[in-house]
């Protein structure tokens, strides 16, 4: 039986990864209680006993954490943004397989994906792989999500009795392009430049969606929008990323269709002179603690989708 460890299980993304393994009868969940999970020494004690810790911390904090670990054998997955293009780390996106799914399969320091970033990721690296789409694109993406994604401090601004009328409609954020995923986005991706990058938070608890919009001369010569369905029909096969030729209600698709799941939706919308690629998810599942889980099963050896809500 594992032992599994979450540094920081009260946060919104380690409750959510308690709430999956609660009940797995194949691990031991080590706890701490609330005056020593802040403790650093306790929290040194249980990062070096377990054989799998879960860091759902603020960057520093993981950091920290990280050398708080003495034993070799402990399994770290890390669900902030600090060592997502570290060296030594693997990327925890298994469905882009080869040396991503054995990174996470064989890795001892496994960094999971921040949830804007999975959309983007997932629709791009596969075409930049297959010589669809250059590695010299200047390429645009557009995210909606859920307020959850802002952590505790943002769900309480939401829920809040008297809230402020602005957070009635939705917000763009990052206006700054100096957003945190950004470097992941165009690393995983092979990409010799960043994105644009427009994430905007609406008024619903949790939920996404990614779109990358592509004009016909984004291809590389001879390309179509078909051959960009062939290239994700074969590498998403599900069970947790699939590939939907229709993934539409009616000429409308909602963010907040995945809410609660663990699984991710790709297609493709428009025509051959203009398309846009869209990655629909929850950003707490395949944007957060279901990817962690996901991972953690492939460290473990055990079916992916254990513990999954699909």
């Amino acid at each position: 039986m594992a032992k599994v460890f979450i540094d920081g299980r009260a946060g919104t993304t380690g409750l959510r990864i308690y709430e999956r393994l609660e009940s797995r009868e194949d691990i031991e969940l080590l706890t701490l209680s609330e005056e020593e999970r802040k403790d650093v020494s306790c929290r040194a004690r249980m990062l070096n006993s377990c054989d799998v810790a879960f860091l759902c911390l603020p960057d520093a904090a993981s950091v920290e954490a990280v050398g708080l670990i003495e034993h070799e054998g402990v399994v770290v997955l890390d669900t902030s943004t600090a060592h997502r293009t570290a060296p030594g780390w693997a990327y925890g996106f298994p469905e882009l397989g080869g040396s991503f799914a054995r990174g996470v399969e064989k890795g001892r320091r496994i960094a999971v994906p921040g949830c804007h970033a999975s959309g983007f990721i997932a629709l791009v690296q596969p075409l930049v792989e297959a010589g669809l789409i250059p590695a010299s694109s200047h390429l645009s993406c557009h995210s909606i999500t859920g307020y959850s994604g802002g952590g505790k401090k943002m769900i309480a601004q939401y829920e809040a009795d008297g809230r402020d009328a602005l957070l009635d409609a939705p917000r763009q954020y990052g206006l700054t392009q100096q957003h945190k995923h950004l470097k992941e986005m165009q690393a995983v991706t092979g990409l010799d430049t960043a994105p644009i990058f427009c994430p905007i938070v609406s008024d619903f608890y949790s939920g996404m969606v990614v779109t990358v919009p592509l004009f016909a001369q984004d291809l590389a010569a001879g390309k179509t929008a078909a051959d960009v369905k062939a290239c994700y029909q074969a590498n998403y096969t599900g069970p947790v990323v699939r590939y939907c030729p229709a993934a539409d209600e009616e000429g409308f698709l909602s963010a907040g269709a995945l809410t609660g799941k663990d699984s991710m939706q790709i297609t493709v919308c428009g025509n051959d002179e203009r398309m846009t690629l869209i990655a629909r998810y929850d950003n707490l599942g395949k944007g957060a603690s279901g990817a962690a889980v996901e991972c953690l099963n492939l460290v473990l050896g055990v079916d992916p989708t254990c513990g999954l809500e699909l």
